[in-house]
């Protein structure tokens, strides 16, 4: 990509985006954002991809947004500003591929944001994550959007307030992150989660994923009907059909992707 400050691979069904602003501990910019933002669709729309890992290359994950980013500004043109900043929380939102977010050093701001808004979340044990902008006279208000679906409101509300930076292991006690591992395990134990999901049947994958996102936002009682209506769907695929004939044979699958 232009000026490779975020850069992607793939490999089999897995696709990696690697944060490349390293010497700025992969602060954002708009061009950084614009990137990122660019890989992710190139990565949703890719026919092959079924998981995707984001890392950050460098001693640390992402620190949020840089700094130098705030001259004095107009409300209306911070907003235009923020608005293309933060396009990726809506992005990884609308995803159906699988996100695994791979985390060392640290995690603040918008990178935990990012962090936070991947499906997965894998950190090492020295990893630190931090909604830490209040600390400058900022607010993280942009991250408080994905944590507010995984913690409460008063969890949220004394991260946010009081910029302060929690341990990986904290972070997973809470739900933030769902694996803590050595430094040293971080990128293979990442991969052995990508490599488990990518396994899957594809159409169960998306459909899972896609009941799961649209539950978050209706009563209990229409999401209930509505995941018996996507679990019907799959139900009547290829794919379901196999699966269980698969299992009752005791042989491995061949997923047909129908």
């Amino acid at each position: 990509m232009l000026n490779d400050l975020i850069k992607t691979r793939k490999e089999g069904r897995i696709g990696w985006i690697t944060l490349n602003r390293p010497e700025a501990m992969n602060t954002f910019t708009v061009p950084f954002a614009e990137q990122l933002d660019a890989a992710l669709w190139e990565m949703e729309r890719d026919p092959e991809i079924l998981v995707l890992i984001i890392e950050g290359a460098g001693k640390n994950f992402c620190t949020g947004i840089s700094l130098d980013q705030f001259p004095p500004r107009t409300q209306p043109e911070a907003r235009e500003f923020l608005y293309k900043i933060d396009t990726f929380y809506h992005t990884l939102a609308k995803m159906n591929t699988v996100t695994i977010a791979s985390v060392h050093g640290y995690a603040l701001a918008n990178g935990a944001g990012l962090a936070f808004g991947c499906d997965l979340t894998v950190a090492t044990e020295k990893a630190v994550f931090g909604t830490t902008a209040i600390n400058v006279g900022l607010i993280c208000l942009g991250p408080a959007a994905p944590m507010i679906r995984t913690l409460g409101k008063k969890k949220v509300l004394e991260m946010v307030l009081t910029g302060d930076m929690i341990s990986a292991s904290e972070a997973k006690d809470l739900g933030l992150v769902n694996k803590v591992v050595p430094e040293e395990e971080l990128a293979a134990t990442t991969l052995e989660l990508a490599n488990k999901l990518a396994s899957k049947s594809p159409v169960a994958l998306k459909i899972g994923k896609e009941g799961l996102k649209r539950l978050q936002d209706i009563p209990y009682h229409q999401g209930l009907d509505l995941m018996d209506d996507l679990f019907a769907t799959l139900a009547s695929t290829e794919d379901a059909v196999k699966g269980v004939a698969a299992f009752l044979a005791k042989r491995k699958p061949v997923w047909k992707e129908k």
